[in-house]
């Protein structure tokens, strides 16, 4: 039996691809995209494949757009939208720092907050955070988009505790890095405020960080995770993919235990 899928932030990358690829195996999708540009594009698409989705523009930072999740019913909400940006987190402008926060916990928890209450009054649904390894591990001058990855962490784990008794499932999905341009634009947008003469980060470690970025996992196979974890009715609460980036974090966390200043 296909279910009703919603998907905020399929207007690139994953969300895109995971929109399209869980309308390929029958589910019936409602996608929606931060701007109208995209709306257009993932519309043209699906019509090329022959898919039957359903897409809107919804910006998760505006009410007005928000208001519109009310409208649908659904099973399962996917709160994908997310930006990234990187720096030092010594030295971020702090605007910059809350524009992340804005979007990606203040935003996604509000839309998740909408769907929590249809789910709650049907006594059933579920409602998958779209999280990240920077959830559960911490990369230098990732930390902005770390820090909003490790308090949706929170945020899923305590929503988990609360709407069990009350029927609705709450899961998290953690990519490891994978190549959709996501990380490689977030990672352009900081030099638009570094400055070498200003800044004390030495700009050498950024770019070694960065260079780090050249070889990421094929999007495709994330993709085929997503469209089988996000419609199933048991799986892990956390699911990290791929396996070596599992293992990675698992490794992560126990030295946490025992790192020392």
């Amino acid at each position: 039996m296909g279910k009703t899928i919603f998907i905020t932030g399929a207007g690139s990358g994953l969300g895109r691809g995971a929109a399209l690829g869980l309308a390929k195996k029958g589910h019936h999708v409602i996608a929606t995209t931060e701007i109208k540009a995209q709306k257009t594009d993932l519309l043209r698409e699906a019509e090329e494949q022959g898919l039957d989705i359903e897409v809107f523009k919804l910006d998760i930072t505006n009410q007005l757009d928000l208001e519109q999740i009310k409208k649908y019913d659904f099973d399962v909400f996917v709160a994908n939208a997310a930006i990234n940006e990187g720096g030092p987190l010594a030295e971020v402008p702090m605007d910059r720092f809350r524009a992340l926060f804005e979007v990606n916990v203040f935003g996604t928890l509000k839309t998740a907050q909408i769907a929590a209450k249809k789910f709650v009054e049907k006594g059933i649904g579920k409602i998958v955070f779209m999280s990240s390894m920077a959830g559960i591990s911490a990369t230098p001058y990732v930390g902005p988009y770390t820090a909003t990855k490790h308090a949706i962490e929170g945020i899923a784990q305590t929503m988990r505790n609360e709407l069990e008794k009350l029927g609705v499932q709450v899961a998290t999905i953690n990519p490891g890095a994978f190549e959709t341009g996501f990380n490689k634009r977030s990672a352009e947008e900081m030099w638009k405020w570094f400055d070498e003469e200003k800044n004390f980060t030495p700009k050498e470690d950024i770019e070694k960080q960065h260079e780090k970025l050249k070889n990421q996992f094929d999007p495709e196979d994330m993709i085929q995770k997503m469209v089988e974890i996000i419609p199933a009715d048991h799986h892990k609460f956390r699911t990290v993919y791929p396996e070596e980036t599992e293992e990675q974090l698992k490794k992560t966390q126990q030295k946490r235990w025992e790192m020392e200043i």
